[in-house]
């Protein structure tokens, strides 16, 4: 009885693997357009890290460039990085797919990332308040632009609810004569 239960402890411990020494993981981050990129990410993912680029935009970069959506970032050669951010500044990309179309000081269509699109959308926004239209006014009073209900959301910043008065102290009785 004994020997079966020393052999089911035996064939217990054949089954599990041996534990392996810790392996060192480095996190490496990869700077591409002044953004950092996880390593371990792979291309398709950690494109979208970079303000701007969609997951379309990022899936139509890979495929443009013939780089494999599901590489690490951290394997992307030099000339393969410089190939993206080159890409990235300008583009061929079809029209549907930039974020600035027909722009309206210029007429062309462009992409914009990073701070770029941050301040455009800034310009955008005062010109809005300057020329007084109704989203640059729903800009200006802290209101939603887009048509979204206002009942019970958007009250940040102000007091809601109803306030009572402080009661009286309570009169004491009337004075004795």
């Amino acid at each position: 009885m004994e020997e079966k239960k020393t052999e089911e402890i035996k064939k217990k411990q054949e089954k599990k693997p041996e534990k392996k020494e810790k392996e060192i993981k480095f996190e490496t981050l990869i700077r591409i357009l002044a953004t950092d990129i996880p390593g371990n990410s792979t291309v398709y993912h950690g494109l979208t890290r970079i303000k701007g680029i969609s997951w379309a935009v990022s899936n139509a970069i890979c495929h443009t460039l013939k780089i494999d959506k599901k590489r690490k970032v951290s394997t992307l050669s030099e000339d393969e990085m410089a190939k993206i951010t080159s890409f990235i500044k300008d583009p061929k990309l079809p029209e549907w797919l930039l974020n600035r179309k027909r722009d309206s000081s210029s007429g062309l269509s462009k992409h914009l990332v990073t701070t770029e699109l941050d301040m455009q959308k800034e310009f955008d926004v005062r010109k809005m308040k300057k020329i007084k239209t109704y989203k640059g006014w729903r800009h200006a009073i802290g209101q939603p632009v887009r048509g979204q209900r206002t009942r019970s959301h958007f009250r940040k910043g102000v007091s809601v609810g109803v306030i009572k008065a402080k009661e009286a102290p309570a009169k004491s009785e009337k004075k004795e004569k």
